[in-house]
């Protein structure tokens, strides 16, 4: 099952363990009840940053950029776990440029309420490896070369669209209610991942993931 955030919540991506086919769509409001939703399942890859840092950068986001050639600006450096339970955008930005030298994007200080969610929701006894992923990594994995297009256009949706397929993966031809084209679209590279971290054959930034305070393995798989 591939995750990615929406408008509405959380929008997933299910596969059958042959890991191709049409994905079936699921959508909720916590991550808690997308998952509840399926039943039973294997891996569980969610775009949202897992393994929060204390005092500096995270390898997995600065190996990622590295990797993504020319869509590096598509990975957001996560912020330090203090600023992300801060309070308001200017203590967040005032804490991570004491920790790191370097403030908050609005774009991470935007996703914290998600970042929170899933930071509190990992820490239950799974029975399933839930791993963190980066849909434009996936894909750049899968087409060997980062995707050119920019993913809210049509052409980057159809390119996009077009690569899964190659993987016997098709993505359903209309999103959800609530549920943008490209957030549908980067759930199902999300769970072509999750289903190589099934078989054993994704691979990881940084390969051996880092560890902070939290104890929590931080690593993007692809």
């Amino acid at each position: 099952m591939g995750v990615d955030a929406c408008k509405v919540g959380w929008v997933g991506a299910v596969l059958d363990p042959s890991g191709t086919g049409t994905p079936i769509l699921v959508v909720s409001d916590t991550i808690d009840n997308l998952v509840s939703q399926v039943g039973k399942v294997t891996v569980v890859g969610v775009d949202i940053p897992i393994g929060l840092p204390d005092d500096s950068r995270r390898e997995a986001d600065v190996q990622t950029r590295k990797f993504l050639v020319g869509k590096a600006s598509s990975v957001f450096t996560t912020p330090v776990r203090e600023a992300v339970y801060a309070a308001t955008y200017g203590e967040a930005n005032a804490i991570n440029r004491d920790k790191v030298g370097a403030g908050v994007s609005k774009q991470a200080y935007e996703l914290r309420r998600k970042i929170i969610e899933v930071d509190r929701y990992l820490r239950q006894n799974l029975d399933f490896v839930l791993v963190e992923v980066h849909p434009e990594a996936s894909l750049a994995e899968l087409t060997g070369q980062p995707v050119a297009s920019r993913k809210r256009t049509a052409e980057g949706a159809k390119e996009r669209r077009e690569a899964l397929a190659a993987a016997g993966i098709y993505v359903p031809t209309t999103a959800p209610v609530g549920v943008a084209t490209d957030d549908m679209i980067d759930a199902c590279a999300a769970a072509w991942t999750a289903h190589r971290v099934k078989l054993g054959v994704a691979s990881r930034f940084p390969a051996q993931p880092e560890t902070f305070s939290d104890g929590i393995d931080a690593a993007i798989h692809h």
